[in-house]
């Protein structure tokens, strides 16, 4: 798809005036653009960039009664030299069209959504910010739009991509709580999609964990809850005599994008890594014996956000201070400075706009 085959129509009153990058709230400031295409006729169509709006919806939207709805998170930055630069964009275009066929919706050609993609963001370039932990954080996501009360696949959707300035997810170390109770997916569930469904229905169990003073939950299978999934909006890791675990991705695990990267930094500066179960009661015993040194998520939102303490049942086990995690500290480090521009890979992550 060529540029000139995006109907292109700018705002006449640019917001960006005023904005102040330092203060921005994760998830709450939205640039002037967005991008959007049609599926209708059995087909994707009308790929347009219009000025950020509301969008007007019938009572009987498809997607307010049967959740068929599915998403992305990604980020551009800019370089030293004032590029921009997207982080394994195809990739994420590429899951949404793995979450896409899990919840029955048409497949969308990622090469025309990354073209769709650069044009947005040289329109809207002025909204990448220059300051140290910020990024432009950029939500493509489709969802049904068929007007009809019936139980069965939409015939029609919508794709948008909208982005805003960001900081950070988390400002601090985060305090997490091992589920025991609730289940985030199961086998043969669509735990491995960004479904919109999967986060409604993880929002009262972190509420609970909440009210006791935890900022996120740690997910367990749901048959035994022995086994550790991963940790509200990030895949997690431990660090136990000096080699990194993370549980494999799999129908119960999204496959994180961030969480591969960094499994591949770590392999590169020669960590030994392993991906496979992970029990708590393995983690608990590490910890009491001394030899569990670190607890990190990983996410496109989180980067690498350190879990200061972990909790079961009645029991609070704190983990060393960040400034003693130099392996994690290292990665986050070198994965930033890849995202940025800063460093150089070997591997196929990078492209510039």
């Amino acid at each position: 798809m060529e540029s000139s085959n995006i109907n292109i129509v700018k705002t006449s009153s640019s917001r960006l005036k005023g904005i102040d990058f330092d203060a921005v709230e994760f998830g709450k400031v939205f640039s002037d653009h967005m991008l959007l295409a049609d599926y209708y006729d059995g087909k994707w169509q009308d790929f347009r960039i219009t000025p950020f709006e509301n969008i007007e919806v019938s009572p009987a939207f498809f997607t307010l009664h049967y959740g068929q709805s599915i998403f992305e998170g990604m980020k551009a930055h800019r370089s030293p030299e004032g590029e921009i630069v997207l982080f394994r964009p195809m990739d994420n275009f590429n899951r949404l069209n793995i979450s896409a066929e899990r919840m029955c919706i048409p497949q969308i050609d990622s090469n025309t959504l990354l073209e769709g993609l650069q044009e947005l963001l040289k329109i809207d370039k002025g909204w990448i910010p220059t300051t140290p932990d910020g990024a432009l954080y950029l939500r493509p996501f489709i969802f049904a739009t068929d007007e009809y009360i019936g139980v069965r696949p939409s015939l029609k959707y919508r794709f948008v991509l909208f982005t805003c300035p960001v900081n950070k997810y988390y400002e601090q170390p985060v305090k997490v709580k091992v589920e025991t109770k609730y289940a985030r997916a199961s086998e043969g569930g669509v735990g491995y999609a960004k479904a919109a469904g999967n986060y409604a229905a993880s929002l009262y169990p972190t509420q609970l964990a909440n009210d006791e003073g935890f900022d996120q939950i740690i997910w367990t299978d749901s048959k035994e809850h022995k086994y550790i999934e991963e940790s509200g909006t990030m895949n997690l890791m431990v660090i136990i005599n000096d080699t990194i675990i993370t549980p494999p991705s799999g129908e119960t695990i999204l496959k994180g994008i961030t969480r591969d990267s960094v499994l591949q930094i770590a392999q590169d500066l020669g960590y030994k890594t392993e991906e496979r179960k992970l029990s708590v009661d393995e983690v608990v015993a590490a910890h009491r014996n001394g030899s569990l040194t670190d607890m990190f998520g990983t996410g496109t939102a989180v980067t690498i956000t350190h879990v200061s303490a972990f909790g079961l049942g009645t029991e609070l086990f704190e983990l060393p201070p960040v400034t003693e995690r130099h392996i994690s500290i290292q990665l986050k480090k070198d994965l930033e400075a890849i995202k940025r521009g800063v460093k150089s890979t070997d591997h196929d992550w990078i492209v510039m706009v």
